[in-house]
């Protein structure tokens, strides 16, 4: 089957690496250097110090002047990156002169440096343009940093002719790569009027400091909608108030960039106690930045207003069809929804399979808050989407709870809200809002709502979890916000895959036990906000952005090469030229 958009994102990422510190980089270089001078003294090539002059010492100088000529501009790159910049063209540079003299004489050198060098100033600019700003015009001079110092020591060691020589071919080879710069950047800028390598720089510079610079670029590509946001208000005499709140908006993509923090800004927005359940939303559906979340709270506010409340409450009761469980109850005549596939995978869904289930409980209930609980990572796939065998579940699982849940007899409502900090971290996959309960009362039947920070859960930490949960509720679901901002670079950062469940679970008891501590009488109103202009990815963006980056990824090796061939034709034509 092939894969979605956002699994081919993910497999983007193996195409990320760290750069190793600058000490071990420099290190190479002079040990390069060094063992290329005993090596030329051994045989006799008349070069003196060609290793550590003619390449270890244009690295040096490439190494240390690399980074301040780019903080010039206002940009950054680290001294990390700058030290394998230089121990990478160096590497290249002996490799591309030192291997053919071995096979046709020392009489090629000359011009085989000459070309190297070139070489060198064009992988620089492309390297530099990528990580640190993408107008060339701006990384030409650190880009010219180590071929400049090369023809320097060139004119020392070699004939006065190696200059010029030299000085075209920082030329050529400028030129052949600022043709292969703009064929990289050509797809995007097409299909999105955007540049790839400005998004490239943004992605580095999140990485690196945190920026959120790739905001910019997503508004550019992003679209206004209309979303729907369920939202459940629980007032009480004693006690804080609650609110429970199912946004149907994505929170991605990535740390926090857009929407990825979406569950603790609306959290920290209003002065109850608000839990942000994860609703019907693919990555088309991230937030473009951290703003729009504004438009939403304003409209969950402005919903709230007026509203009617009522103080009793069905039993909990839970429903399936086929792979697909929900655990319904009724607040007033309003229904919440919570639903998973666990053991089977249970990932996003779609925003039409959300509306539908939405739109058809209407006709038995006020309001119909319904929750992807998003509890089990069997494997980093694609959504549900509309039509398919597994949303067609989700449909008539839904219409299974509206039957039970419509029948049920409306009794007394008393509910216990917590909220328990965690001591693990985002590398450990958790938020930080770490571990909400709300626990409900009617009847005498008691269901535990727990909410965990974190995108999504390994295989099996759910049961695990809901065993412990059991112990003080009769019906429960354990759910997960979906927050981004445990995954930076890879998608796949579950709750239980870094962190042991047995860690997890006194938090959870912790949490459920002070929520039933707190249980006292309590009357919910219901309400859907419409969120107008929220501007979000858009439809099918992923899907063309993916196809996009993959299309650019299958073509550049290719094209990059025959510019590369077409460059050293150039260079041996330039050589016969001035010979």
């Amino acid at each position: 089957m092939e894969s979605s958009p956002d699994v081919r994102f993910e497999r983007l990422t193996r195409y990320l690496f760290s750069a190793p510190s600058w000490p071990r980089s420099l290190l190479l270089i002079i040990l390069l250097g060094v063992v290329i001078d005993i090596a030329a003294y051994r045989v006799g090539n008349g070069f003196f110090l060609v290793g550590t002059l003619g390449f270890a010492l244009p690295a040096l100088v490439a190494f240390l002047l690399t980074v301040p000529l780019v903080e010039v501009f206002g940009r950054q790159i680290t001294y990390n990156r700058s030290g394998l910049l230089a121990l990478a063209c160096t590497v290249l540079m002996v490799i591309l002169s030192l291997s053919p003299v071995l096979v046709f004489g020392r009489e090629l050198f000359p011009a085989l440096y000459a070309g190297v060098l070139g070489l060198a100033t064009g992988i620089r600019l492309l390297v530099l343009v990528a990580v640190a700003d993408y107008r060339i015009t701006r990384m030409a001079a650190p880009a010219l940093l180590q071929g400049a110092t090369g023809i320097a020591v060139g004119a020392w060691i070699f004939t006065p002719g190696f200059v010029p020589y030299a000085i075209l071919l920082q030329v050529v080879f400028g030129l052949v790569f600022v043709l292969l710069i703009g064929l990289i950047e050509r797809p995007l800028k097409r299909a999105f009027q955007v540049s790839g390598l400005n998004f490239l720089n943004a992605f580095i510079a999140h990485l690196t400091d945190g920026s959120k610079s790739m905001e910019a670029f997503f508004r550019d590509i992003g679209e206004e909608v209309c979303v729907q946001q369920a939202s459940l208000f629980f007032s009480r005499d004693s006690g804080e108030d609650v609110l429970f709140t199912v946004p149907n908006v994505h929170p991605g993509p990535m740390g926090d960039v857009g929407g990825g923090n979406l569950p603790r800004v609306l959290h920290d927005t209003f002065a109850a106690e608000t839990l942000v359940a994860h609703g019907c939303a693919t990555h088309d559906f991230n937030l473009v930045s951290e703003s729009e979340i504004e438009t939403i709270a304003r409209a969950i506010e402005a919903s709230g207003e007026g509203i009617s409340f009522a103080d009793t409450a069905s039993r909990p009761v839970r429903v399936a069809s086929g792979s697909v469980s929900i655990l319904c109850q009724r607040f007033g005549d309003a229904l919440l929804m919570v639903s998973t596939r666990s053991p089977e995978r249970t990932e996003d869904l779609d925003y039409s399979i959300g509306m539908v289930i939405m739109a058809e409980g209407r006709c038995f209930f006020s309001e119909v808050a319904f929750v992807d609980a998003h509890n089990c990572m069997t494997s980093v796939g694609s959504p549900v989407l509309p039509a398919t065998r597994i949303a067609m579940e989700y449909i008539d699982a839904a219409r299974e709870g509206f039957s039970a849940a419509r029948d049920l007899p409306a009794e007394p409502l008393a509910v216990g809200v917590s909220h328990v900090r965690v001591p693990f971290t985002r590398e450990q996959g958790f938020g930080s809002l770490g571990v909400q309960a709300l626990v409900t009362d009617a009847g005498g039947k008691r269901a535990a709502y727990v909410l965990v920070d974190g995108n999504n859960m390994a295989p099996g930490v759910r049961e695990r979890l809901l065993e412990v949960v059991l112990g003080y509720a009769d019906e429960a679901e354990i759910m997960t916000t979906d927050t981004h901002t445990v995954n930076t670079i890879s998608g796949k950062n579950p709750v239980g895959y870094v962190v042991p469940v047995d860690a997890i679970a006194p938090y959870i008891e912790q949490a459920v036990r002070e929520a039933v501590a707190d249980i006292a009488p309590a009357r919910v109103g219901a309400a859907t906000a419409s969120c107008e202009g929220v501007v979000v990815f858009g439809s099918q963006r992923v899907s063309q952005l993916a196809s996009t980056v993959n299309a650019m990824l299958a073509f550049i090796g290719p094209i990059s090469l025959i510019i590369l061939l077409l460059a050293f034709l150039l260079s041996v034509f330039a050589y016969l030229l001035l010979q």
